[in-house]
């Protein structure tokens, strides 16, 4: 069986972006534990606060599977194992696996530690030997031991071999600078396999830097490796570790291995998700198997071909790692795109001529700039309004902007003013903000809350600006994509487009609000707005 190693608690916070408090870490690591990884990398005890306090709040949590793991390094050569900080640090943590890395590469020994070669071995040794009589598990990272067999191969084959004779369970081969191509990094492994025998397991760490981790660590399994180092996305210092959101998935579809509960693969895509809500990061759409995009089609031909079997242009079943199939509507969109859209809404597309007519909207509409592939709440709106079906919330009758500025040292004072009617009463506010979108969205939503409460569950996400027609300067086209939500989790996405920033601005607020109260099943009515749409 492969046993997956997750360091994202330890390595993946390296990465310059990521921050994770102690109380984080436990929330990550019960998402880990319950999706089936073997060995939690909890963080180094002895090189802060925030890690020691992990270790302190993990004791009182029940893991049903993970094991989780101290990291440290190798003990200080003026020191003695027993009284070394770092290990000593470990042995405190309460921990039953622990991880220890040493130098591999005598070039770092000789010029990082500053201490001779066999004095390198001597500490390696002596280290896990220590720790191999306090704890139920020792492993040992091997730290740039691929350009250390590169450069000496000998000596690093000596530092496993002390490693081995110091006690570690599990030698872990490490491309710590991630330089190391695929098939170096496997004749390589072979070797150490020839000269080590099989009486100890063999582990892989590759960070990305040249872009191949993933494909080096599914590889290094195919020939002899039974630990798999990484972290969930990929995250870690300088361009990341290998990404166990793309190597999980290989080994136990792609190639066969028994990696985790097959019932848990589907658990992927929501850990994958969740790892980047709690480091506060925006989840990439383009990641493999768990992305958004990752089973997302375009072109009309694609989605004609899915439509009549997914496999055409998919490589696996996007359910089986908790994703899902999406079509995309743009200008390269065919008939098949609209029809595909139009029963994942539930939306009546009507005759022939209607889904031909929505069709030629939206290639209009991408004409002056529209993008309705990361708004698919607007497109949803423009089929009710091409086809006959869309039923306004509100009668528009205006808004104004002003922007003041009455000292130079202080920023400007922003109001809008909002003039609507709602089933005949006539209702006009005004509102601060922030900024001029600010402003905006506060006094509409203030307008609207007295008729539809429930506004007030639904909160502006992420607002994007993009500028179309640089070459116009402060003339060119805006396109502005907003994301909102709900109290429920539910997300929309939608658009505007004009050579006025608030005006894209205005238009996009306004599809989030009404998307939300179509999907409710609104039934008031009377005219509103959006002038391209109608």
């Amino acid at each position: 069986m492969i046993k997956i190693y997750d360091t994202t608690l330890r390595d993946g916070t390296q990465a310059e972006d990521i921050s994770l408090l102690a109380d984080d870490k436990v929330r990550i690591a019960r998402r880990l534990d319950a999706f089936g990884i073997h060995y939690i990398e909890g963080g180094w005890p002895g090189s802060n606060p925030k890690d020691f306090s992990f270790f302190n709040k993990i004791k009182g949590v029940d893991l049903k599977c993970a094991k989780v793991t101290a990291f440290g390094s190798t003990r200080k050569l003026e020191n003695q194992a027993e009284h070394d900080p770092n290990l000593k640090a470990i042995v405190e943590s309460g921990v039953k696996v622990a991880t220890i890395f040493g130098k591999a590469w005598d070039f770092h020994v000789l010029n990082a530690l500053h201490i001779t070669l066999p004095e390198n071995l001597l500490v390696i040794e002596d280290s896990l030997a220590f720790l191999n009589r306090n704890v139920e598990e020792v492993f040992y990272d091997a730290e740039h031991f691929f350009d250390g067999f590169k450069n000496n191969r000998d000596y690093a084959l000596a530092t496993l071999k002390a490693a081995r004779q110091g006690g570690a369970q599990c030698l872990v081969l490490c491309d710590t600078n991630g330089g190391t191509l695929p098939d170096e990094l496997t004749s390589i492994i072979d070797i150490v396999r020839q000269e080590l025998g099989d009486e100890i397991p063999l582990g892989i760490h590759v960070h990305n830097d040249s872009e191949t981790a993933v494909a080096s660590s599914l590889l290094a399994v195919r020939h002899g490796i039974t630990q798999v180092q990484g972290t969930i996305n990929g995250f870690g210092e300088r361009c990341g570790n290998a990404n166990l959101t793309s190597i999980i998935p290989n080994l136990q579809i792609k190639m066969g291995y028994n990696v985790i509960n097959p019932e848990n693969l589907s658990k992927l895509s929501s850990l994958s998700r969740y790892v980047d809500e709690i480091s506060n990061k925006r989840h990439s759409r383009h990641l493999p198997f768990v992305g958004s995009s990752a089973f997302a089609h375009k072109g009309g031909i694609h989605v004609s071909a899915v439509q009549k079997d997914p496999q055409t242009y998919e490589h696996i079943d996007p359910e089986a790692v908790g994703n899902k199939r999406r079509v995309l509507v743009s200008d390269l969109s065919g008939r098949s795109n609209i029809i595909y859209k139009a029963k994942e809404y539930d939306l009546d597309l009507g005759s022939k001529e209607d889904t031909d007519k929505v069709l030629r909207r939206i290639k209009d509409l991408e004409e002056k700039g529209f993008q309705f592939e990361g708004a698919e709440a607007s497109f949803e709106l423009l089929v009710k309004k091409t086809t006959g079906s869309y039923k306004p919330i509100f009668t528009f009758m205006g808004f104004r902007v002003m922007v003041n500025k009455f000292r130079h040292d202080r920023p400007p004072l922003t109001e809008a003013t909002v003039m609507i009617e709602v089933g005949g009463v006539i209702e006009h506010t005004a509102s601060v903000g922030e900024g001029p979108v600010d402003a905006l969205n506060r006094a509409l939503r203030k307008a609207l809350e007295k008729f539809y409460p429930d506004l007030k569950k639904v909160k502006l996400e992420d607002y994007k600006v993009r500028i179309l027609s640089s070459d116009k300067g402060t003339s060119s086209v805006t396109r502005v994509l907003i994301e909102s939500k709900d109290d429920q989790g539910n997300k929309w996405g939608t658009v505007g487009v004009s050579s006025n920033i608030i005006e894209a601005s205005w238009q996009a607020l306004i599809d989030g609000i009404e998307y939300k109260y179509m999907r409710k099943g609104s039934e008031n009515a009377t005219a509103h707005s959006h002038p391209d749409y109608q």
